[in-house]
C-alpha cells in the first residue's frame, strides 16, 4: 500500500478559460492533461467569470464539489443549484455555465472505469479499493490503520492499493471520500 500527501500549497496554477487550476494528481503519471490520456485528474479551480463554461472531457465522469460557496448552474440548458459541499455528477461532455464564483474541487474519472463513487464522510470508514482520495475540507487528522496524517484545508491524500487490503479510516472532521476500482 502505498500513501501520498498532495498539499495545497504545492500544486501550481494553469489558466482555464473561466480563472485557474491547480491539478494535484492525475493518473497514471505518464498522463497528460492536454493528451486527455489520463485515467483520473483531481484538481482544485477558481471560477472568476460568469457566466464561465466549464471545459469538456469527451469519455469523462466527473465529480465537482463548491469549496466556499453555493454552485448556480445550467447542465445542458437545465437549471440546477448546489449547496456548498453538495456533490454534482455529470458527464463531462456536457454543457455545463456557472453562474458563480468560488473555488471548486473536480475529480475527472475515464469512463472506462466502472467503479467509482464520490461522498462526503466524517465517520469511520473500511474499504479495500483499490485507490482510495481522501480531500480535507478544513484542517484535520486522518488515521489510517491507526496512523495519523494531519491534513491542512484542501489538502489531498491518496491510497494506492493495489493488493485490496482492507483498510481503515478515521476522520476527525469531514472530508471527501473517493473509490476507484480499476
Amino acid at each position: 500500500m502505498n500513501i501520498t500527501l498532495f498539499p495545497k500549497k504545492d500544486t501550481k496554477p494553469s489558466i482555464w478559460s473561466g480563472g485557474l487550476t491547480y491539478e494535484y494528481m492525475i493518473y497514471p503519471k505518464t498522463a497528460n492533461y492536454a493528451d486527455r490520456d489520463f485515467v483520473f485528474r483531481i484538481s482544485s479551480a477558481t471560477i472568476e467569470q460568469t457566466p464561465s463554461e466549464f471545459t469538456k472531457f469527451k469519455g469523462y465522469h466527473r465529480y465537482l464539489v463548491m469549496l466556499d460557496n453555493d454552485l448556480d448552474v445550467e447542465v445542458n440548458k437545465e437549471k440546477k443549484v448546489y449547496e456548498k459541499y453538495e456533490i454534482m455528477e455529470f458527464n463531462s461532455d456536457d454543457e455545463v455555465t456557472s453562474f458563480t464564483k468560488g473555488t471548486d474541487f473536480n475529480w475527472m474519472v475515464s469512463e472506462k472505469i466502472s467503479h467509482h463513487k464520490l461522498e462526503i464522510t466524517n465517520n469511520n470508514q473500511n474499504c479495500n479499493a483499490e485507490m482510495v482520495i481522501l480531500f480535507s475540507l478544513n484542517a484535520t487528522v486522518i488515521t489510517i490503520n491507526e496512523k495519523p496524517y494531519h491534513l491542512e484545508p484542501h489538502d489531498l491524500l491518496v491510497i494506492e492499493n493495489k493488493e485490496k487490503e482492507n483498510v481503515m479510516f478515521h476522520f476527525s472532521t469531514e472530508c471527501l471520500f473517493g473509490i476507484l476500482d480499476f
